[in-house]
């Protein structure tokens, strides 16, 4: 019975996936395939992936991170080239804001990751000031270890928790 059960589950959930993009084969005649996220008038769809002014864009074209190396604070080549964009990004939608999160990985105390995170965390946010960003529009908070992105005790987990997030939120913050 529980795989009978199990199996007419699985089947739903199969078939409710196949349903969720009905052009994905290109019928919609415009040409543009399944995964272009056009609008109706071929123009981008506000808040996707592929609109600039849009925090999908930020995370996942310009980046919302930026790691650092073991117990330092220092920005690397491309953490500065990842800021770049940021801050071009920030100065090109003036109404968004940003909290800058320091994290750190799981080893040292709690009380030296909280600092290591908000130097972390400063670090980046000096560097958007440095970039034209107004500090009005930024703000930081440390996690140190608290918020890790990954858990586990090997250095490919330590070094992606070794980070600082930009985080954005819509408005202005006058």
């Amino acid at each position: 019975m529980k795989r009978i059960l199990t199996s007419t589950i699985l089947m739903a959930v199969l078939a409710l996936t196949a349903c969720t993009n009905p052009g994905r084969f290109g019928a919609g005649g415009d040409g543009a395939g399944a995964n272009a996220p056009l609008g109706a008038a071929g123009g981008i769809i506000p808040g996707s992936a592929n609109d600039p002014s849009s925090t999908a864009y930020f995370q996942q074209a310009v980046g919302d991170r930026v790691l650092f190396p073991v117990d330092q604070a220092t920005l690397t080549p491309e953490g500065r080239a990842t800021l770049d964009g940021q801050a071009g990004w920030l100065t090109n939608n003036t109404d968004y804001t940003a909290v800058i999160e320091g994290h750190a990985d799981e080893q040292g105390t709690r009380e030296y990751n909280l600092a290591l995170g908000a130097r972390r965390a400063n670090a980046a946010q000096e560097y958007l000031i440095s970039k034209g960003v107004p500090s009005n529009r930024l703000r930081v908070v440390s996690y140190g270890k608290e918020r890790p992105i990954e858990i586990c005790s090997n250095e490919a987990c330590y070094a992606k928790n070794r980070r600082a997030v930009t985080v954005l939120a819509g408005g202005l913050s006058s």
